[in-house]
């Protein structure tokens, strides 16, 4: 007998309502194919506002959580009109769910730039790229200013910021601001078939409640609204809460921020009165002080995307530590480099033997300092002030004292040592990426350690340096790869 939708009552019924479903998409369809221009247009002002913000509010998305479905439409949607790379996304589909056995919970939540009023990202950058427009309160990220530096990415708590291989340059969602500012609704909220993205007036304010599960709101004050009828479970958490994720290892800033503590620590030696050792004419600690430092700055520039746009750096000072320490390191090469020379020119021994030392050595620690700071400032577990200015000026320190006192410079190194290690222990992500996927590269770094504490009692001087310096490598690469990025709620692969 031939199966039809009279014999099954249910599919007949789902068939019913499927055409009877009522969305932007089925309406445009029905208005366009009908021809009517009335009807096009008064579909738009379901999706946005009437009017622009007033002073003190600023447009916001608002998702429904009762009628986000997870199908992914907007994020198609999102794709196509932005024309974005393969791997590039703008909006994300996440997962929320409930851990009680007794009362099971799940919700799919789409999520996109939150248009924060305090935005991360607009603060750390340090060319500027960032501006927040006065009227409407979007975040919009200026393509043609970007240098590639994806500090943004360090800095915004929700993961909105992505990364274009292709441009070597940082973009994200700009609430389709060229349509809004035509009458036209977002390609995410005009492409959900069930209404779930909107856009609406918020007032820009702080922000005290926030999707459950994501992080906290008080850093940026994300504007985003979630809203839903039904009384969420208080112990919702992200469906991907538990995965281990080993965060990029920035090699280029591996090698920058190993090397440049080492380049200051030779020129606090060389401030020092009984460290004044010469080759061919030229005190040896400031000649390599310079020449390690040169090659930490060049390896800097390869972590840009845009190098040739590096020049705007300064430009965000007033806010970026990355450019104030962009600006020192700046000042402290020359420093170092005419510490370095000046010896062989007999009119500014004295100088060089009273100011420029210490003026490199001074130059150099208030670097160090923005160095510590652009991580501190991004507010991540792992990189909290306790942790990070240990390791900064730790490497920094010993480098000094394996030169002036290499005995000390053993004890300083196991202490530090001791510093690391406390991030191994605990049931946070950070800890469990060094128990797992990261346990290798904590091994080499305390295999190195424990090798050059030895060497630095028993042996000269330069035989504990290969291990020192593979040690910090590998601490460095640990202090990226380990931390704990924070991020909107996503799905398991």
């Amino acid at each position: 007998m031939r199966a039809s939708k009279d014999n099954f009552p249910l599919l007949a019924e789902l068939l019913g309502e499927q055409q009877r479903l009522d969305t932007p998409v089925a309406r445009f369809a029905l208005a366009h194919d009908a021809g009517s221009a009335p009807a096009l247009i008064a579909l738009g002002p379901q999706l946005i506002p009437l009017t622009t913000p007033r002073p003190g509010e600023q447009y916001a998305f608002e998702v429904d959580l009762d009628s986000c479905t997870g199908c992914k439409a907007c994020v198609s949607a999102c794709h196509s009109l932005n024309g974005l790379d393969d791997e590039e996304t703008w909006r994300d589909v996440g997962l929320v769910v409930s851990p009680s056995r007794a009362h099971p919970f799940t919700q799919t939540v789409t999520t996109a730039c939150h248009h924060c009023a305090d935005p991360a990202c607009l603060n750390g950058c340090p060319v500027l790229a960032y501006e927040k427009d006065p009227v409407t309160g979007i975040v919009v990220h200026l393509d043609d200013q970007c240098i590639g530096c994806s500090y943004c990415i360090l800095k915004c708590p929700y993961d909105v910021p992505k990364f274009s291989e292709r441009l070597g340059i940082v973009r994200k969602c700009d609430m389709c601001h060229s349509r809004l500012a035509e009458g036209e609704a977002p390609a995410c909220a005009q492409a959900c078939p069930t209404h779930a993205i909107k856009i609406v007036t918020v007032k820009s304010t702080v922000s005290t409640t926030f999707l459950q599960a994501a992080p906290g709101p008080s850093y940026t004050q994300p504007t985003t609204r979630y809203i839903s009828k039904r009384a969420l479970p208080e112990n919702l958490i992200a469906a991907d809460a538990a995965t281990l994720r080993v965060q990029p290892a920035h090699w280029p800033l591996v090698v920058m921020l190993t090397l440049m503590p080492v380049a200051v620590g030779l020129s606090i030696a060389a401030a020092l009165p009984n460290t004044r050792l010469s080759i061919l004419g030229s005190p040896l600690l400031p000649v390599a002080a310079a020449a390690l430092g040169s090659l930490g700055l060049a390896a800097s520039v390869f972590h840009l995307g845009q190098p040739l746009r590096a020049w705007r750096i300064f430009l965000g000072w007033r806010k970026s530590w990355l450019s104030r320490e962009a600006m020192l390191f700046g000042a402290w090469f020359p420093l170092a480099a005419f510490t370095a020379l000046a010896p062989r020119f007999s009119q500014l021994s004295a100088l060089n033997s009273q100011l420029l030392p210490i003026a490199s050595a001074t130059v150099g620690i208030l670097a160090l300092v923005c160095s510590a700071m652009i991580y501190i400032d991004t507010r991540r577990r792992f990189w909290r002030a306790e942790q990070t200015f240990p390791r900064f000026f730790g490497t920094a320190l010993l480098t000094t004292l394996a030169l002036t006192a290499p005995p000390v410079a053993a004890v300083l190194l196991i202490l530090k040592l001791a510093v690391e290690t406390r991030t191994w222990f605990g049931g946070g992500i950070s800890a469990r990426l060094q128990r797992g996927p990261l346990a290798r590269a904590v091994l080499v770094r305390d295999l190195c350690g424990v090798a050059a504490a030895v060497l630095l009692v028993i042996a000269p001087v330069w035989l504990a340096a290969a291990p020192l310096l593979a040690g910090e490598l590998a601490e460095r690469y640990l202090f990226f790869c380990a931390v704990d990025a924070p991020k909107m709620p996503g799905v398991p692969a």
